[in-house]
């Protein structure tokens, strides 16, 4: 096992789990966060996996995650979310 991975279990442990218990608990607004967050930590933590396993497609994949993880976050804003008591939707017209 070398730095990388050791690297990448502690940012695992240390960095994933605050975000993971921010998003289960708590109203939708706080829960966003935690869930921007993880998909950052989880780039990040494939990358260094890139480097410590010495696999270049881990780093692809935390490319195609950079880009996708804002649309994701829409994705739980919108969907997830629900909609406010009393706030009426406008339709297109």
């Amino acid at each position: 096992m070398n730095a990388w991975l050791i690297a990448a279990l502690v940012l695992t442990v240390g960095g994933l789990l605050p975000c993971l218990v921010r998003t289960l608990y708590g109203p939708p607004e706080y829960r966003l966060p935690g869930v921007a967050l993880a998909a950052t930590v989880t780039a990040v933590v494939f990358l260094l996996l890139a480097q410590g396993l010495t696999r270049s497609s881990y780093g692809d994949l935390a490319l195609v995650l950079a880009v996708l993880s804002p649309a994701g976050t829409l994705v739980f804003t919108r969907l997830l979310a629900g909609e406010r008591p009393g706030v009426e939707r406008r339709r297109g017209t």
